[in-house]
């Protein structure tokens, strides 16, 4: 009788032990808010010449707003592969930088699901990109999507590896 009461007793404060940690577990730390695409760009590190350019153009802060909007951004290495020439006269001429960084900008939040199923999606820079699927990888333009829909607060990037240049541009 005495071995039921211990058990008991153990199996009652297990479950009060149990209780409680559960109540507080919640409240130990408020939930992590996602950062917007300019932050979430920043954090992974590899958007340093893409972000510098954005600032250089003054669309940071469309950007960081709360219109949601898909970014198909290239990495550092992509803009190692633009000749320094070709970035030294988009950075001396902010009208055309700011025609090719809206040309990898897409309004509202486009997720890989939906791009697969796409030909071509209008960008803010008003021309149109080319997007098909071959071999299972997704491409816009030439440039090959290497990392889907990293999640932003106002919207979602899709990592590419080639500066897409607009037809005039």
């Amino acid at each position: 009788m005495r071995k039921l009461h211990i058990i008991g007793a153990t199996v009652i404060a297990v479950v009060f032990t149990a209780t409680a940690l559960s109540a507080t577990a919640g409240t130990s730390s408020p939930p992590k808010r996602k950062a917007n695409i300019v932050k979430t760009a920043a954090a992974a590190g590899q958007f340093k010449t893409l972000i510098s350019l954005v600032k250089a153009a003054g669309l940071a802060p469309a950007l960081t707003g709360k219109t949601q909007l898909t970014v198909f951004a290239p990495t550092d290495r992509a803009f190692s592969k633009v000749p320094a020439e070709t970035l030294a006269e988009l950075k001396s001429d902010p009208a055309k930088l700011r025609a090719v960084l809206l040309y990898h900008v897409v309004k509202g939040r486009v997720p890989a699901a939906k791009v697969v199923k796409l030909r071509s999606a209008t960008t803010l820079n008003g021309a149109k990109v080319r997007i098909r699927v071959a071999k299972g990888k997704v491409y816009v333009n030439s440039a090959r999507v290497i990392r889907p829909d990293v999640r932003a607060s106002n919207g979602i990037i899709h990592v590419i590896n080639q500066v897409l240049i607009p037809p005039a541009a």
